[in-house]
């Protein structure tokens, strides 16, 4: 499925699965960004152990978007989103939406017809892409609580909204 937002630049850009090689790369996308950071170590795992639930999206070989994602035990017919970067200057192409749209056209995902993911109330962009991507398979997107900002030992950090989309096939 194409979503109506995609530019040009998406054409330019290719969707794969992930290497290891790919991790460095993503954890210096993160850390350039306002995104949650985690260590490298878990960017090198998400490549490794879960590449067929994860994404790159690279221009030529510049790495400038990703997902990593995996299948919960015990849920298989869920995909969670864990986290989603786009280079600042690639961002408003359409570029998470094919990320997303690759992701469940896998066979890896081919008992999946739920997507979560947990979003802050202020990351706005990512409540739009995941609203967007429920229109655009024609399924429902419900929010509920996911962890609530006591939850997380630092001061300031935001409480996580479930975003739940589906079912779409």
């Amino acid at each position: 499925m194409t979503s109506k937002t995609e530019s040009p630049i998406v054409d330019q850009v290719t969707f794969d699965i992930p290497s290891v090689k790919d991790g460095t790369s993503m954890w210096e996308l993160v850390n350039n960004s306002s995104l949650d950071q985690n260590s490298p170590y878990k960017y090198l795992m998400m490549c490794e152990y879960f590449s067929e639930t994860c994404v790159v999206a690279k221009e030529k070989d510049k790495l400038v978007g990703f997902i990593t994602a995996f299948i919960p035990p015990q849920r298989s017919n869920v995909i969670f989103i864990w986290q989603i970067g786009i280079d600042s200057s690639y961002r408003g192409n359409g570029i998470a939406s094919k990320m997303l749209n690759t992701l469940v056209e896998r066979e890896s995902c081919k008992f999946v017809c739920y997507m979560e993911a947990t979003v802050t109330p202020s990351n706005e962009a990512s409540q739009s892409l995941f609203k967007r991507f429920a229109r655009d398979h024609d399924t429902t997107c419900e929010v509920t609580t996911g962890f609530p900002e006591e939850l997380f030992p630092e001061e300031g950090h935001e409480e996580e909204l479930t975003f739940r989309i589906g079912p779409f096939s």
